[in-house]
């Protein structure tokens, strides 16, 4: 037998035992990628980024192993072999121009569709002709209406002014956070040449329809990493930001005082006294937290590697409390004397401020999640505490049971820091995934109202930071959300949204009661 002839013959069987690359087959995978496309447009487009529905016009398509499909071209492309800058295709360059494609789309989806639905059979309507006809309550009608407000908030760029504007197009925002008065913003901005700077935002102006902030900046900078940042209330409400700075080289660690009449914003006539500027030389600290409760006045606290320690900011006392693990995120409980700790191992516990370091019975409350926990939330009548973890999970635990009573799915996290934003009073619960997506959800029933998608494409150093305010820029402002990523700050604003909705009940919203959440 020829070579001619043996070659045509095993093309001929290999094309009968590899079916997969028959035109046939070829157009079938086009016709069912087709079909389902509506099908996974139609799905709340809240679940996809946190998951791999992305690709789901190519689960119909067998997975070759050093082949990839291109469900556009409809047809295979080789995986080069090797880890070299020469390979056009690997899986994580795949992946990510998938979840760019997938960003681009819900980025068009929010910029053009301006009446969305929370709930199947909820809109502005609905909500309100069972009102009318008594079949909401009045809390109920309040908590839906938020949700329908949540969903339509549109995105609006904020202009910032600052005395130095060319530091505004080269600082990138690493993290805001508001006051409790929603007044102004404290940013730590990442410097071109290396380092952190801070900022106060003066949010009065944040209105509608300019958008205008003004940034204060000091002169303060460090070249440590910020860890945690917080407001403290030493001589009055929210009069110093406590940051724990990670110790450089030579350098430890330290836990900084850092009064917030420093920024020009917060100067007032004719006084020259910033204010009590301390520095408290520590370890390496993980996070920290200000104590409101009058038991444990003008006390903050940090989490350190295995070890919570308890300082006095006006007298210096301190009391360390040893641990099985880091300890990773912290709040002080106000009506009780307790101070609950999240730690690497996914242990949750509550230290018992009244107890010694040295007695046996400090740890009054104890319960577990199966991965590092990154942020705890107390609600306001202490009964129920909020928690995420490093596996994606956030969790509503019933303190008086240590036992979960709900969990809020969708939320995206393998190994960053990331806090979560608890609002009773509007009922929602507001996180930012590692895959960069501003999530909301609902506090009553975990219900997933709304996923933002962010501005820039997704990547470690694009994840945003958020802030929710029920009054953004004082008691006379509305609800809505800011947005820092890189150098921009977004608003999405609950104000003129949802033109003609809810026209017969315009005014103030009925208050929520405890009981209606839980």
């Amino acid at each position: 037998m020829s070579r001619s002839v043996w070659q045509s013959r095993r093309r001929g069987r290999s094309r009968q035992q590899n079916p997969t690359f028959s035109q046939g087959d070829s157009s079938e995978r086009s016709t069912t990628e087709t079909s389902q496309s509506p099908q996974d447009s139609d799905h709340h487009d809240a679940e996809a980024p946190s998951t791999s529905s992305s690709r789901a016009g190519a689960s119909s398509v067998p997975d070759l192993p050093g082949f990839y499909f291109d469900p556009e071209k409809n047809r295979y492309f080789r995986l080069l072999p090797g880890h070299n800058n020469c390979n056009p295709l690997t899986k994580e360059g795949i992946r990510h121009k998938e979840l760019e494609s997938r960003r681009l789309q819900l980025l068009h989806q929010e910029d053009n569709q301006k009446k969305k639905i929370t709930r199947i059979g909820f809109n502005a309507s609905s909500i309100l002709r069972k009102n009318q006809l008594g079949f909401l309550n009045t809390a109920s009608y309040c908590r839906l209406s938020h949700e329908l407000r949540v969903s339509c908030m549109e995105r609006r760029k904020v202009e910032i002014q600052s005395s130095d504007p060319s530091a505004l197009t080269s600082d990138l925002f690493n993290f805001i956070l508001a006051d409790t008065s929603s007044d102004c913003l404290f940013t730590v901005n990442d410097v071109k040449i290396g380092g952190s700077k801070y900022g106060i935002i003066n949010l009065q102006g944040l209105k509608a329809p300019t958008f205008k902030v003004h940034m204060h900046e000091n002169l303060y900078f460090t070249n440590r990493k910020v860890n945690s940042v917080c407001w403290a209330s030493l001589s009055h409400l929210d009069s110093h930001i406590l940051l724990c700075l990670m110790g450089l080289a030579e350098t430890p660690g330290c836990a900084t005082l850092l009064p917030a009449s420093l920024f020009v914003s917060n100067h007032q006539a004719g006084t020259d006294q910033p204010g009590m500027l301390c520095s408290f030389q520590i370890p390496g600290a993980w996070s920290c937290a200000w104590s409101l409760n009058i038991q444990a006045n003008n006390c903050f606290s940090t989490g350190l590697s295995r070890r919570v320690l308890l300082t006095n900011a006006v007298t210096g006392h301190r009391q360390s409390y040893g641990t099985n693990s880091d300890v990773l995120a912290q709040q002080f409980a106000v009506k009780t004397p307790l101070l609950f700790n999240g730690c690497r191992s996914g242990e949750i516990f509550a230290i018992d401020l009244r107890s010694p370091s040295q007695a046996k019975g400090w740890k009054a409350t104890r319960i577990f999640h199966d991965s590092a926990v990154t942020s705890v939330r107390i609600l306001k009548e202490e009964q129920y505490l909020m928690a995420s973890d490093m596996a994606g999970k956030i969790k509503l635990w019933d303190l008086r049971a240590t036992s979960c009573v709900r969990q809020y799915e969708g939320h995206v996290n393998e190994y960053a820091y990331l806090p979560l934003h608890l609002h009773e009073e509007e009922g929602i619960l507001v996180a930012v995934g590692q895959d960069c997506y501003t999530r909301i959800w609902s506090l009553h029933d975990a219900h997933l109202l709304r996923t933002i998608p962010s501005p820039y494409p997704t990547s470690k150093a694009n994840i945003p930071s958020v802030a929710f305010s029920p009054r953004l820029g004082g008691p006379q402002g509305a609800p809505g959300l800011l947005m820092a990523v890189q150098q921009d700050l977004y608003c999405f604003s609950y104000s003129s949204l949802c033109p003609g909705d809810l026209e017969e009940g315009r005014g103030e919203l009925p208050s929520v009661s405890k009981e209606d959440f839980f």
